[in-house]
């Protein structure tokens, strides 16, 4: 396994990220300690170096696990965790401060986070999700004071939209503050959406982007393009991929399954490869309940897909960026503001 620099920064992490939200059986579809020990060393064992988990991630059973599976070599992985969400997926009723991205729950929240973690302090910590109430000076300069004391290295966002993460590198810019050095979105061959807003802003900031669901729920495994027994009805249920799954998004798994076929490869391998040939800093989280699960993920490194098969997933894919991008882009409209000599300019930005 290669290793990247975390956007801008000196750090580097391997070119795939684990994603422990299995670790635990605490919400019944998780993988046992036993089974996360052998994915976790599998994942290691292929040169892995980087961990993410979360503070509700199993109640608190993942960082847990996590925690024990890293105590022997702590210097040598690259803990992420996250907060704004409460630690009990069911223990959010009645108490307003419980959850969020204001400072009160932000250092609640890593104080808990280092004791289930047994750990002194977290290499990259994550906003998980905007709650469009808490001030953006507030949480910045609160991230700030975590990185000054020690207790957090580096920090990132997530689930949020493109313009609170430009307001907030440009605000921590100005005001000597740490800025955010890493992104994670929903991203992969049937949520393409990013690509309107949220993958230029990190381009232009030099965020590293790390994908979750990069298999679809599973869809892009090609197992609901299966046939489930009767003959002439094909999977449209996943409770992963969130209920019915659409026309769309079968059509996109088949063509997956296609190449995969052409190339000798399994369906994921070939939509991770296809997430790992985007532009720009991109690190594909990638779990798993079983260790074949992480093994077969893994060996997606190895792929190098071709410009034709490319082309055949991007054409399946592809999503309107609408305004302003199409606006933009209009020849009448790029004509008018570069005066007719746009061909003529080379531009290096």
């Amino acid at each position: 396994m290669r290793y990247k620099l975390l956007g801008k920064s000196g750090l580097r992490v391997s070119e795939l990220c684990l994603g422990t939200m299995t670790f635990g059986e605490d919400w019944g579809w998780g993988a046992s300690q036993d089974e996360s020990r052998k994915v976790f060393d599998a994942f290691v064992e292929a040169g892995g170096n980087f961990i993410d988990t979360a503070n509700g991630y199993t109640d608190g059973s993942s960082e847990k696990i996590v925690g024990e599976f890293i105590a022997s070599e702590r210097e040598r992985f690259v803990i992420a965790t996250k907060y704004s969400f409460p630690l009990q997926m069911n223990d959010h009723k009645g108490n307003p401060n419980g959850s969020g991205n204001h400072r009160k729950n932000m250092i609640e929240s890593i104080e808990g986070s280092l004791k289930r973690l047994k750990t002194d302090y977290i290499d990259l910590f994550w906003l998980h999700a905007w709650d469009f109430m808490t001030p953006v000076e507030e949480i910045m300069r609160a991230f700030d004071d975590l990185v000054r004391q020690g207790k957090v290295l580096y920090i990132g966002i997530s689930d949020a939209p493109a313009w609170v993460v430009s307001q907030a590198n440009t605000m921590a810019h100005f005001q000597g503050w740490t800025p955010f050095v890493a992104l994670q979105i929903e991203y992969n061959l049937l949520q393409r959406t990013p690509e309107r807003d949220l993958l230029p802003m990190a381009k232009a900031f030099d965020l590293a982007v790390l994908p979750w669901s990069p298999l679809g729920g599973g869809v892009l495994t090609g197992k609901y393009n299966k046939s489930q027994g009767n003959g002439n009805e094909q999977g449209r249920l996943s409770s992963t991929a969130g209920g019915n799954i659409s026309e769309r998004a079968l059509a996109i798994a088949e063509v997956v399954t296609q190449v995969a076929q052409e190339i000798g490869r399994t369906p994921s391998q070939v939509a991770l490869a296809w997430l790992r040939a985007q532009p720009g800093v991109i690190i594909p989280i990638i779990g798993a309940r079983k260790v074949s699960q992480i093994q077969d993920n893994l060996a997606c490194v190895d792929i190098d897909l071709s410009p034709e098969h490319l082309q055949r997933l991007n054409e399946v894919s592809q999503i309107e960026l609408g305004f302003p991008h199409d606006f933009l882009q209009n020849e009448v409209i790029r004509d008018r503001l570069f005066g007719g000599t746009f061909n003529l300019i080379d531009n290096h930005h």
